[in-house]
């Protein structure tokens, strides 16, 4: 049976839909907003637990009205949260550099996938060299009104890299 990890924020309550939608071994490591952060320790505990659980998939999850996203994009109200400043600080200078994208695609979606693909490649190269052909790492974005997972795709779109003539 295929084991996969999820990453996930606890105020999105995943975990049931996640099993619902993938019928396998299913691991989760939450943290509010998926702020993780890769330090040496918890890439430690990773790479544990891959090799352990012969874990063949990641993914970075967060549904599409994400409470913490939300409040970061807003009011940020929960900014005084431990371990969330610096997260807060990433949605700001995200949302500064995409502004323009902001009103061409009226959605907070951007925002979320951008944030995710930028976990993902923070991930993958602390992975230990045998996983990085065994495992995939990719990011969905949980849409609740239609009931489904929509994968990211970071090639379509680099805030990094991005210039509007």
């Amino acid at each position: 049976m295929k084991r996969h990890l999820f990453f996930v924020c606890p105020t999105d309550y995943l975990e049931t839909v996640i099993n619902k939608h993938f019928h396998q071994e299913n691991y989760y490591i939450t943290s509010l907003g998926n702020s993780i952060s890769f330090n040496s320790q918890v890439i430690e505990e990773i790479n544990t637990l891959i090799e352990a659980k012969s874990i063949a998939e990641i993914s970075f999850v967060l549904s599409d009205n994400n409470k913490i996203i939300m409040d970061a994009l807003k009011s940020e109200n929960l900014k005084s949260f431990n371990g969330l400043e610096s997260f807060y600080d990433r949605i700001s200078t995200h949302t500064k550099r995409a502004e323009i994208l902001k009103h061409v695609f009226h959605s907070e979606t951007l925002f979320i996938g951008n944030y995710l693909n930028f976990k993902v490649q923070g991930l993958i190269p602390q992975l230990k060299n045998w996983f990085s052909d065994k495992v995939k790492v990719n990011a969905l974005i949980y849409q609740r009104e239609k009931n489904v997972f929509k994968e990211t795709y970071t090639e379509l779109i680099h805030l990094e890299n991005f210039c509007l003539n």
